[in-house]
């Protein structure tokens, strides 16, 4: 029987009333919530603490690591700055200054998000949504810019820490409908954040329903992406609008429209609650279809057997593995990250343990600002040691399944890190690579 749970968030406002932190923490540790959490965002709640993290396993808990502030998670320089201007009490608006310059050095828009995908409209720019690839656009609802709870790794952390000019949103949906008439080669409609899964059905409802419009009949697929599954499993079993949400789904799917669930799953803990077993039976029995991915992080789910383990379980829940991503070039990429070719070796020794079911799983995967890049792997060409790579998305989707090589680098965290093969001085899309690119 899952009991009516009350929802109770915590953030630096009022972290110190969690009862946990004092008893299991060390003082560096709680003082690093406060430290770290004033540049990067910070929230959790009642749920992730009481029934997802192992208090007994404090500092290595992979969802402590995952939900609460890290010191090493900023570099010991800027560490320092923050921890001593909150000692010396400064006046805010320096305090203020101190973070956002920290702030700027950590790539808050990786892969020219914020720049580069936005779509044109009438000669204006259309806000809150990307158009990188030919068949999908992402629409980041004002209202769904939040989530249950922050994870620590976020690469969207941009969207809320209340900078204005970082946060990117759209409040209304005629914009996208227009945008979508008007580009019929265009079939998916991604719904990301933030997590759209923080708004209350009716709010939802009104995003959503004129993609149901007859007139975006090309429109076949309508994806969520959501942490909410394993952030608040109640918001499907048992909040105050849980049967209108259902109910909303059910709509959806019987306009014909393919509804999917992209939910974003880091580590094996969070499947195995009663709440959100349940939470996944009530979702997938009114039609939609729940895809998995997370991305590979060092501290959390850097061993081949937690990736099985995260698979077969998935699999056994009616779950779709979808991919594994490397941690994106934002933040604290440097706490997380963790090499290239060891991020392959991973995820090969994991898929070779588990059975053909689980293995809709794509990956380890970049998501550059050429497009989404497989790690194919390693190999020896000519006698030279390279690194196959190999596009899965591109800005230009003759790039697709097109495989190029870079040397081999062991150290190397993201594509940048990487030299073209063979001599060669520019990888094949970097003289095609223009930052202004538009698609038609």
């Amino acid at each position: 029987m899952i009991k009516t749970q009350d929802y109770k968030v915590f953030t630096l406002h009022n972290y110190d009333q969690i009862p946990q932190l004092k008893e299991y923490l060390s003082p560096e540790q709680y003082r690093a919530i406060e430290v770290v959490g004033s540049v990067l965002p910070f929230k959790v709640n009642n749920y992730v603490i009481d029934e997802l993290i192992n208090w007994n396993d404090i500092p290595n808990d992979p969802i402590f690591i995952l939900t609460f502030p890290q010191k090493e998670m900023l570099e010991e320089e800027h560490y320092k700055l923050v921890d001593e201007a909150l000692r010396n009490n400064i006046p805010q608006t320096e305090l203020r200054k101190i973070i956002k310059d920290i702030r700027t050095k950590l790539n808050p828009n990786p892969a020219g998000q914020l720049d580069h995908n936005v779509p044109i409209l009438d000669g204006q720019r259309l806000q809150g949504v990307q158009h990188k690839y030919d068949q999908t656009i992402l629409f980041f609802p004002s209202h769904g810019q939040t989530c249950h709870a922050y994870c620590t790794f976020c690469f969207r952390w941009p969207q809320f820490i209340g900078d204005k000019n970082l946060k990117f949103a759209q409040n209304e949906t005629s914009g996208v409908v227009e945008y979508l008439k008007r580009h019929p080669k265009i079939t998916d409609i991604l719904f990301t954040g933030g997590d759209p899964m923080t708004m209350s059905a009716s709010r939802l409802k009104a995003y959503l329903e004129p993609f149901l419009s007859p007139e975006l009949e090309h429109i076949q697929t309508i994806r969520i992406g959501t942490k909410s599954l394993s952030y608040w499993p109640y918001r499907y079993i048992n909040d105050k609008d849980t049967e209108e949400l259902l109910n909303l789904f059910r709509q959806i799917i019987k306009a014909g429209k393919h509804l999917a669930f992209m939910a974003h799953i880091n580590h094996p803990a969070e499947l195995k609650t009663n709440a959100v077993k349940l939470a996944i039976k009530n979702i997938k029995e009114t039609g939609i279809e729940i895809r998995t991915q997370s991305p590979i992080m060092r501290h959390i789910n850097d061993k081949a057997c937690i990736w099985k383990d995260m698979w077969n379980i998935q699999v056994s829940l009616g779950l779709i593995p979808y991919y594994m991503f490397i941690a994106r070039d934002t933040g604290a990429q440097h706490y997380f990250s963790i090499p290239l070719i060891k991020a392959w070796h991973i995820f090969k020794d994991a898929y070779r343990q588990v059975s053909g079911i689980a293995r809709t799983v794509r990956g380890p995967s970049m998501s550059t600002h050429p497009g989404k890049i497989e790690i194919v792997g390693p190999a020896t060409i000519n006698n030279e040691e390279v690194i196959t790579l190999n596009f899965i998305q591109g800005r230009n989707s003759n790039w697709v399944k097109q495989p190029f090589f870079a040397e081999y680098n062991e150290t190397a965290t993201w594509l940048d890190d990487l030299k073209p093969a063979f001599g060669k001085k520019k990888f094949f899309f970097e003289t095609e690579l223009i930052d202004d690119v538009k698609l038609n």
